[in-house]
């Protein structure tokens, strides 16, 4: 095997750098980021790249070609992680196509673009509550606001990204002109392709996703002696909506998911003590966006029927939206032909997960290549599996890809 081995070899190795101790935990513009972020980019430069970190903790590594003026692909993936990961989320998609650019280079071999391969800073959103930073910088898409924003410390991501040695009055400077396209190859975090018995998949769209913070407030009582009928319960009430979000979208499960996946009672709760007030998050995702909107209208309007009933208050925040995201037919040819040319029958799924490819949907075509999973498709979880034999077609495909895109169509 060319691929597959060095990739997983270097997997455990990024695994290896945690915030915490028994766990991989690696947040945006932490000490881990900075380490695991130099490694990356020692590996990019010992592929025969530049790299280098940008201006908001992204690593980017660039294959040049040899005309200064050809266009440029991008590709990558994210190097942040959720609580108690897996070790190959996010970070397949950086190292598979530096194994690309390592045969390439060894070959002497310059492509008619220049590739950039990118390892984003923030993907998940775990640490500021906004996902996909990184890449939102890149496609001219932050927000400034969000610099303003602050972690579970009361740091601000300005405070934090100047720590790092980031420049937050560049961030408007890296947005990416010139890109004809954007590919990026990922584990699929699903059971499609186990279940399908096949190694890789053609990503036909990305799901679009609307997140809210939800209040409920009540009044609090004594649990002993305030009557049943009298209650203005607020976790009752919110137990009663989370429900509701939860049968509205089982009965439309063809187009839409949705999850509750905080909730808290203020200040703790006490066990003798009627909640006054409750707080949950509702996440709602579709590859349909005017199904999404309908669906978000209809569970706001149910929650609060139910919150009159139970005479409570609901403060209904949204408080972050991504559009879904077609991926480009043309590039799905190219990858479904990469994906024939190994032998491998082609199998066109969509992601239910959102990725750094749709922040540049409306600055280039998109695409996108799943790799299965095993352990039933899990992810999120150190319990999420690849198998090396997968890593090193995929990785084989993605070069194919590589070697046989032509940037002309796409330029003009």
């Amino acid at each position: 095997m060319r691929f597959g081995p060095d990739i997983l070899a270097r997997c455990d190795a990024l695994a290896a750098i945690s915030e915490d101790r028994d766990r991989l935990t690696r947040t945006y513009l932490t000490p881990q980021h900075r380490a695991a972020g130099e490694t990356i980019a020692g590996w990019m430069r010992d592929a025969g790249m530049e790299a280098r970190f940008d201006a908001i903790g992204n690593v980017v590594g660039r294959y040049v070609a040899a005309d200064p003026n050809a266009p440029v692909v991008v590709t990558g993936s994210h190097m942040d992680s959720v609580v108690d990961a897996g070790r190959y989320d996010g970070i397949f998609g950086i190292l598979a196509p530096i194994a690309c650019v390592d045969d390439l280079h060894a070959r002497g071999r310059r492509l008619p673009y220049t590739l950039e391969i990118v390892a984003f800073g923030d993907e998940e959103g775990v640490r500021f509550g906004v996902s996909m930073l990184g890449s939102r910088a890149l496609a001219g898409r932050f927000d400034m606001a969000a610099l303003d924003r602050r972690d579970a410390n009361g740091t601000s991501l300005r405070e934090a990204l100047v720590a790092f040695g980031g420049d937050p009055a560049a961030i408007a400077s890296l947005a990416r002109r010139g890109v004809v396209a954007y590919v990026e190859t990922h584990i699929e975090q699903g059971p499609v392709l186990l279940d399908a018995g096949l190694p890789v998949g053609v990503v036909t769209s990305i799901a679009g996703g609307t997140r809210l913070a939800v209040r409920v407030e009540g009044l609090a009582g004594h649990a002993g002696t305030v009557p049943m009928p009298a209650r203005q319960d607020a976790l009752a009430a919110a137990a009663e909506m989370v429900l509701a979000i939860e049968r509205h979208c089982a009965e439309r499960a063809d187009t839409l998911v949705g999850t509750v996946g905080k909730l808290a009672v203020a200040g703790g709760g006490a066990i003798n003590v009627i909640p006054g007030a409750v707080e949950f998050t509702v996440d709602l995702r579709s590859g349909d966006d005017a199904r999404r909107r309908a669906a978000l209208a209809a569970v706001e309007a149910e929650c609060r029927t139910i919150a009159a009933r139970r005479r409570v208050t609901l403060a209904w925040e949204p408080f972050f939206e991504l559009a879904a995201a077609p991926c480009d037919a043309r590039l799905q040819a190219q990858w479904a032909a990469a994906v024939a040319a190994h032998g491998v029958p082609v199998r066109h799924l969509p992601s239910g997960a959102g990725h750094d490819a749709m922040e540049f949907a409306k600055l280039a075509p998109i695409a996108m290549l799943f790799v299965r999973c095993g352990n039933g498709g899990i992810s999120h979880s150190p319990r999420e599996t690849l198998a090396v034999e997968d890593a090193e077609l995929a990785t084989s495909v993605f070069l194919h890809f590589l070697e046989h895109f032509d940037p002309a169509p796409f330029s003009g």
